[in-house]
């Protein structure tokens, strides 16, 4: 239905305002009505009712109108000058008369600037004011017996002027007139559906938002309260709307808001053993407070948002950095691994990587999730010789609230659940211990978890990647390792050669450990040819890892432009490379002991902190860890 609608009695304008209608290309926007002046008010009242946003009338038609309290807005036709101006001379040219005396009987808003109109064109003019419709036969009545040349006035009254022989003229309007309140009818429904859309934005974000919300007017009456406030309040929302807020509420802070425009955050009560939160703010409308909104939330809800934000921000951070081409080497050996991960890469099943420390497990764990259909989802990993038996299960399968002394309150996802649609890599998957193995090879079976102290149980969609340094058979044939999850893991099989087994990469490899070691630490050490060979002779048992460190410690130490190869033989002869720093070297024949002493030195010199502690040693911290086993050494955490 069009958003303007015409209301006239006038059958002349009717057509007129047709006619600009066609010229402005406004058929389909205003919609045209002839009636009976009476009859107007009921016929605005009935479009509005339709959906009509904006009326346009003219005359005493308008004034009706507006006296039946329309609650949209009626753009009247005004009388111009030209209009007063044309209606005088046509008064002339049907009396024949130079100097006339005309009698005008109209409404308020029809006689604008006429006696100014009426002297320049020489016409002596008497207004005779109508308040209402019913005024106007009494009126002509009046003015028939005062001798008046000609009659001026609206469509009845020169009706009913013309009824009692009188001569009268119609005031019409012209086209500006008209083509004026049409196009400022269309600027009021464009504004008016902008404030429609703003207004139903606004009740959108107040009645699904996730907080509780009212506003209120200067005298604290209530304007608006949302549903969340209502359920947080236990009320029912009609019942207060208009009433003052003390009668809900009392709220601290709201007087001085609505002085001042003042704010208060963060504040709390409780009501009915719950605890809410409050926020005050001012409505300020030309630098003064016309009222206050008052946002209420649970607590409990502000902590449960608090905890799956920080456990979503924990998962985007579990993210795979590595890829197929950071894995360094040219060797046959490597080159057909590095094809075997690109092909169960392309997989969903269970993986088991197997080869020494230090070849690059995690790194191949890694580049395969980022080939994977995953790698969009998160990248979680865990050294499983890392932690003790009951906190690594804790760990990957995280626990409920009360679930043991210590437990973070309303529990925690364990890892499994943060690598959902992602890759869990269980380094050093030898080390689990045998309850943690029978949970892990339920998980692998189920695809489900069930939370340490829970009762239900979590589906998981999750790939595991597991590693391991040692033989994984021989630990089954001594009872330490689970055949049944053995051959649940093995599904696929990737295993990695060692250093020595990597034809020509030792040189390849040191030759890009020291261009990236050099850029590091920003030094300029070349080495000779004849130290790349002795590097090439070392057998190398803790393979790239160990190869890598030993280079940086000679781009760090080795103080010489350049190193040679007695450099490097006497670096690896007194096993320099495997010692603190600053430290002296310890000879071969070093005693169990004095491992022992030295691991106990380097914790307590680092406040028993193990990555730390493993640097200082110039060891990782799965071999550290080993250590600390193998000579039975407990960790006390510093505070």
């Amino acid at each position: 239905m069009p958003k303007i609608a015409l209301i006239t009695a006038d059958r002349d304008l009717f057509e007129q305002t047709e006619s600009l209608c066609d010229d402005l290309d406004l058929r389909d926007e205003v919609e045209l009505h002839l009636t009976d002046l009476s009859k107007a008010p009921a016929l605005a009242t009935r479009l509005q009712h339709e959906g009509v946003e904006v009326l346009v009338a003219r005359g005493g038609l308008a004034m009706l109108i507006q006296y039946a309290e329309i609650k949209i807005p009626v753009v009247e036709i005004v009388t111009t000058g030209q209009d007063l101006a044309r209606i005088c001379l046509d008064a002339k040219e049907m009396t024949k008369m130079e100097r006339l005396r005309a009698a005008f009987i109209a409404f308020d808003n029809m006689v604008t600037d006429i006696e100014v109109i009426a002297r320049l064109s020489n016409v002596e003019i008497t207004v005779h004011r109508l308040q209402a419709d019913e005024d106007i036969p009494p009126v002509v009545e009046e003015v028939a017996k005062l001798n008046y040349d000609v009659v001026f006035g609206g469509i009845k009254t020169i009706r009913v002027a013309r009824e009692h022989g009188l001569r009268a003229i119609l005031l019409q309007s012209g086209n500006l007139s008209i083509r004026n309140a049409l196009l400022e009818a269309q600027r009021i429904v464009l504004g008016r559906q902008i404030e429609k859309e703003n207004t139903e934005t606004f009740r959108a974000l107040i009645e699904y938002s996730l907080e509780g919300v009212i506003s209120i007017d200067r005298q604290k009456r209530i304007q608006v309260i949302n549903p969340v406030a209502a359920r947080l309040l236990d009320c029912a929302t009609k019942d207060y709307l208009g009433k003052p807020l003390d009668a809900l509420i009392d709220l601290p802070g709201i007087d001085e808001c609505l002085r001042a425009g003042s704010e208060l955050r963060g504040e709390v009560f409780k009501r009915d053993g719950t605890w809410i939160c409050f926020n005050i703010g001012p409505i300020v409308v030309e630098n003064a407070p016309i009222g206050a909104f008052v946002t209420f939330q649970e607590i409990s809800r502000i902590q449960e948002a608090e905890a799956t934000i920080r456990n979503e921000i924990l998962v985007k951070k579990f993210a795979a950095k590595y890829s197929m081409t950071d894995i360094l080497g040219r060797s046959p050996q490597i080159v057909e691994a590095k094809r075997i991960a690109q092909e169960i890469a392309k997989t969903d099943a269970t993986i088991l990587i197997q080869g020494e420390s230090g070849t690059g497990k995690e790194l191949f764990a890694q580049g395969i999730h980022n080939l994977s259909a995953r790698k969009m989802g998160p990248f979680v990993a865990i050294n499983c010789a890392a932690l003790p038996a009951n906190l690594l299960e804790s760990e990957l399968f995280g626990y409920v609230e009360g679930a043991f002394t210590g437990a973070v309150k309303k529990g925690k996802p364990g890892l499994f659940e943060m690598a959902h649609r992602g890759t869990l890599f269980l380094d050093e998957i030898s080390e689990m211990d045998k309850y943690g193995q029978s949970r892990l090879l339920r998980a692998l079976q189920e695809r489900q978890i069930m939370r340490l102290g829970g009762d239900k149980y979590i589906p998981i969609d999750v790939r595991v990647i597991a590693a391991s340094n040692q033989n994984l058979v021989r630990l089954i044939e001594s009872g330490q390792f689970r055949q049944d999850l053995y051959y649940r893991l093995k599904v696929l099989v990737l295993n990695l050669p060692s250093l020595g087994q990597r034809n020509g990469d030792i040189d390849h490899l040191s030759r890009e450990f020291l261009r990236l070691h050099q850029k590091h630490y920003g030094r300029s050490v070349d080495f000779s040819e004849d130290a790349y060979l002795e590097l090439c002779r070392h057998s190398w048992p803790g393979n790239i890892r160990e190869l890598s460190h030993f280079i940086e410690r000679l781009v760090v130490t080795a103080g010489d432009s350049e190193v040679s190869g007695e450099t490097i033989r006497r670096f690896l002869e007194n096993r320099e490379y495997d010692q603190p720093m600053n430290e002296a070297a310890t000879p071969e024949g070093d005693t169990e002991r004095q491992e022992d002493s030295r691991l106990l030195s380097a914790l307590q010199s680092s406040q028993y902190n193990i990555k730390r502690t493993a640097i200082k040693l110039g060891i990782s911290r799965q071999t550290l860890y080993r250590k600390l086993k193998k000579y039975n050494i407990q960790i006390t955490k510093s505070s």
